[in-house]
């Protein structure tokens, strides 16, 4: 309910004041939940870097640009 204290305003600008009311009381609602993202930068496999190559020819591998 709102609650005209002063003033005459137009019925445009109560409408006016009512629609920037609603978007900002729309922007303070929480969103869902989202998933903590401090895993992902210290995941083990970003630390590790790609996989070498095995066998005979991993020295090879390793030294390949990726």
């Amino acid at each position: 309910m709102i609650k005209v204290v002063r003033g005459n305003p137009t019925p445009e600008e109560l409408a006016a004041a009512l629609a920037v009311l609603g978007l900002a009381q729309a922007q303070e609602r929480p969103g869902p939940a989202r998933p903590s993202s401090a895993g992902a930068w210290n995941a083990r496999w970003r630390l590790l870097g790609a996989p070498s190559g095995f066998g005979p020819a991993g020295w090879r591998a390793s030294a390949l640009p990726r």
